[in-house]
This record gives structure tokens, sequence and C-alpha cells, in this order.
């Protein structure tokens, strides 16, 4: 074991008692190097954080021109800054007038926490209601509305009042009532293998919430910017929230992430009691200069459109009497095989032969494809051929 890998072992708190220990010397484009130079093709874009791929000159130079003028100064809120303001006032360009007013944040989890936090306050209520098999991150709040008991039996007691529904499941709606504060839902839901809406499964789900006043949170932190071809999940659904919560992907490969809402609800957070969500690097303005370039990239350009053809190609490519089905949107995709065994082979072998592709939290028969949404169509034939070689063998 080399050096790197031991102080990595021993030294770093560890999430899994099996990773895979790729040392990384660089990424560029779809490609991740090793110290010893083999490239990987990535199918996985750190787990659809790397929007418009690695080492995009956009988004470094972008983040080196806001280095060389400031980096952290004052914590969120207390200053006006250029990346942050033009961030927030692009989102809003881009997004419906409900949800004109962004707050920044260091993460996805922190981004939940926030919402649930402004859902409480602007509804008087105590519950949340989450989905069955959900995962919405790991801080106490987030935890307390993952859908999988598994692995949150050992740090209980969590938050109170927390329940569920099933994701395209109707009748569990039922669920929903007067002392509901806020329904968290993925557009796609992510942890099972990128299960998609069915029967209108949203649109239930936003009447309900204006049936009883609950309000509807959706979580976007995989499918935010572009992924599913769309700037935004809700957009591909037509089905517009209450409060959005983002993050990966808007970073282009930076920290951050956010919850927008209206401003009437968003400015319970400044009154009664003043400082209703605090952070000290949330909206980092490197991060925001990262995020905002991101951003402009995409809406200037056709790379959101050429999604849906992205998606086909991996599924016309993806053929095989060995892959039970292939789930998900866009470049939110699962392949679904008959065991657990074969998954656990496709991502080993795969990256043996120089291809990353990736595991689900609450599904072990299925394997994650989350590319950069720049990936080359060439690169998406070289990786499948990869997957069905294996296959074949």
């Amino acid at each position: 074991m080399s050096t790197a890998k031991y102080i990595f072992k021993n030294h770093q708190a560890q999430t899994f008692p099996y990773p895979s220990c790729l040392e990384i010397e660089k990424a560029i484009g779809s490609y991740i190097y090793d110290v010893n130079g083999k490239a990987y093709l990535d199918f996985i874009a750190g787990v659809s954080a790397c929007t418009l791929g690695h080492s995009n000159p956009i988004v470094t130079d972008a983040v080196k021109n806001q280095l060389d003028k400031y980096s952290h100064v004052m914590v969120y809120g207390e200053y006006v800054q250029s990346p942050q303001y033009k961030l927030a006032q692009l989102l809003a360009n881009n997004l419906p007038e409900k949800l004109s007013t962004t707050y920044f944040t260091n993460s996805g989890a922190e981004s939940i926490e926030g919402a649930m936090k402004l859902a409480k306050r602007a509804t008087i209520r105590p519950e949340i209601i989450s989905c069955k098999d959900s995962y919405h991150g790991s801080t106490q709040g987030a935890l307390s509305i993952m859908g999988n008991e598994e692995h949150k039996a050992k740090y209980r007691p969590l938050l109170p009042l927390c329940n569920q529904i099933i994701y395209n499941d109707a009748e569990s709606l039922i669920n929903i009532t007067e002392q509901t504060a806020a329904v968290v839902i993925e557009p796609v839901q992510g942890g099972t293998g990128f299960i998609t809406p069915s029967d209108n499964f949203l649109q239930k789900v936003r009447e309900k919430c204006n049936e009883t006043g609950a309000l509807l949170i959706f979580d976007e932190i995989q499918t935010c910017f572009g992924r599913l071809g769309t700037l935004f999940g809700f957009e591909k659904y037509d089905v517009i929230p209450d409060i959005l919560c983002i993050a990966k992907g808007m970073g282009g490969g930076m920290p951050i992430g956010a919850f927008i809402s209206s401003w009437e609800l968003m400015n319970l957070l400044t009154f009664e009691p003043k400082l209703g969500h605090i952070t000290t690097f949330g909206g980092h303005p490197v991060n925001c200069a990262a995020s905002l370039a991101t951003l402009q990239h995409l809406i200037s350009t056709n790379i959101m459109q050429e999604v849906d053809k992205k998606e086909q190609l991996f599924r016309l490519h993806l053929k095989h009497p060995k892959i039970k089905t292939i789930r998900g949107s866009g470049l939110m995709l699962a392949i679904e095989f008959e065991d657990e065994k074969l998954a656990k082979i496709i991502v080993e072998k795969s990256l043996e032969k120089g291809l990353i592709l990736f595991y689900f939290l609450f599904t072990k028969t299925a394997i994650r494809i989350t590319p950069p949404i720049t990936i080359s169509n060439k690169e998406i034939i070289e990786g499948c051929k990869i997957v069905k070689g294996i296959l074949d063998e």
C-alpha cells in the first residue's frame, strides 16, 4: 500500500469499508487520471456534480478571477458581493415569479435543512413528510426525513413528526394533512435507482399540498442545472414547488447549494427572530463565481438541448440481454440487472478497464450513470462498449 493510501485509510475518516482508493493525479473533460497516468472515462461526474466536466476553463477561469479579487470576507448576508447577487439575479430570471429569492448554502443537505426550517416557520406546523426510500442528506434534520430506516436506526432520537408517503402511490397522499408543514420530494427519486414520476404523481402531490395548505419542497440537488435536459427538473414535469432546493451540479464542481422561494416566505427568516438561518461560508464568493459561470454557459449554449439525444444514445448502445431495464431521465440513468452480484461485477470490472461507474444507496441491483452533460457521443459509445464487453465475458 502506498504512503498516500495508508494515510487515506488510517487518518482520513472513512464512509465505506472498501473504497476503491483510486489515487487521482488530474481530471480533464470526461476523464480522470490516476497517479500512474491511466485514464478513466467518468460516467459519474462526482455524483452529478461536475456538470460541465472536469477542469472546464469556463469554471476554472471564473474561480481564478474571483480569487484574484477576494475570497471570504464576511458571513453570508452581511456584505454586498457581486458573485452572490449576480447569481441570485440570474436564477430569478430563469425561475417562476414565486421562486424569486435565493439563500445560498454550503451543500444540498444544508439547503434541505433551511427549507425545512422555512416551512415550519411559514406554516407554524410540526410535520414534515418525505417519501419511502428517499435521500436528502446526512445531517440530523435531513436524516430525519430519509426514507430508509437502516441508515437512521443508530442515530435516533431524530426529529419527531417526520412521516412518509410512497413515491408514485397516489393513495398514500392521504398522509398529507392539515398538520403537515411541507412535503419534501425529488422529481426523480435518486437513492432507489432514478425512479421517474408516473400517472401525474407530482401534480397530485401539488394538488394535495394546495388542498391542505402544506408547502411543496422539491429536492433538485441532483436534477438541477440541466441534467434532465431542462435547467430544473420541475420544468420537465410542469409542477412548480413552493421551495426549491439545489446543489451538486449548480457549482460546476465547486461546493455550493441553495434554497429558493418567494421574497415573502424567505423574508420570514429575517425577523422574529433575526438571523433565522445563518452560515459563515454559505454563498462563498469563489463558489458563487463558479456557479454563475456554469449557469451562464448552460443558458447561452445548446448543451441542455443535447441531453435527450445523449440519453437515447445510452439506451441504444446499452441494449443487452443481461440488462433488465434502464430507468431514469436525461443523463440520470440507472441500469438494472437481474441480481446484485452482476451489478457489483460491472462496477469493479469497469474500473479495471478504465470506466467509472457507481452504486445507489437503496438498490443493489442497479448501477448509476450520471456523466458530465458535456460528454461527447463518442465517449458515450466508448463507455457503453466497455459495459457490454464485460457482460459478454
